[in-house]
């Protein structure tokens, strides 16, 4: 029998749209399957934001260890088979910051949801960030409806939910903690802005920050049926070197 490829999803708090020196992107494309990956980047969130698509271009074709290219559904021009043919050749879909509820009605609308499940499932790296990171999970805490809520309607490749920007978005950590307290939310993952994190086959294998103080958390609700438990994690300090803007540690 084949071997079966490892699944693996990776959860970014950071990246070629919020930080100049690549420490997360290099991470990244450390954990692909080959050495020179396709990546694959879906703007779909921002409606195919063109600024957002040139920033990534601009991060990822000066960095001669992976081919970058992007997928617009706003514009599409791939068929059914072709679109498929394409995903499936990607060794990392990278999915774009932006509104995760419209996100997905997108996906559903065009079949890409289904593709990327079977992406995944044949090993390719699926991550994001933002609502590129909430999209993956059963769950997510989003601000897709203008204040924060629950939204419970994600593609279920990782079980729990996900809160981004969870140190940098005024009120995100209490309403998170809310809505995982009251049941709102199953219990997830929680990434401060700089961190990364990977699972495999549906568990943390590794987190990572960039910065001091930033962390990945695990927040669930108490057994005794009142508050959560929150619990940072391990997370290895990605290292600077002078051509990332800055010195080395």
């Amino acid at each position: 029998m084949p071997d079966v490829p490892p699944r693996r999803l990776a959860l970014l708090g950071g990246g070629f749209s919020t930080e100049d020196d690549g420490l997360l992107d290099d991470w990244l494309l450390g954990q692909a399957r080959t050495p020179r990956p396709k990546v694959c980047f879906l703007p779909t969130a921002s409606g195919d934001a063109l600024a957002y698509t040139a920033r990534f271009l601009t991060a990822f074709r000066t960095r001669p260890s992976c081919a970058p290219s992007v997928l617009s559904l706003f514009q599409r021009t791939l068929d059914d088979e072709a679109l498929r043919a394409y995903l499936l050749a990607q060794d990392v879909v990278y999915v774009g910051g932006g509104n995760t509820a419209n996100l997905l009605a997108v996906w559903r609308v065009h079949g890409v949801d289904r593709l990327l499940s079977e992406a995944y499932d044949h090993g390719t790296l699926l991550c994001g960030i933002s609502a590129g990171a909430n999209c993956w999970a059963e769950a997510s805490h989003t601000d897709s409806f203008g204040p924060l809520t629950s939204l419970p309607d994600g593609l279920g490749l990782l079980p729990g939910s996900i809160c981004p920007h969870y140190d940098s978005e005024p009120g995100r950590r209490s309403s998170y903690h809310s809505a995982v307290g009251s049941g709102a939310l199953p219990a997830g993952w929680a990434l401060d802005d700089g961190t990364g994190a990977l699972f495999t086959d549906g568990s943390l294998t590794e987190a990572v920050t960039r910065a001091p103080g930033a962390h990945v958390y695990r927040v669930q609700a108490e057994e005794t049926g009142e508050g959560v438990q929150e619990r940072a994690l391990p997370c290895r300090r990605l290292p600077r070197t002078p051509d990332a803007g800055g010195l080395l540690p």
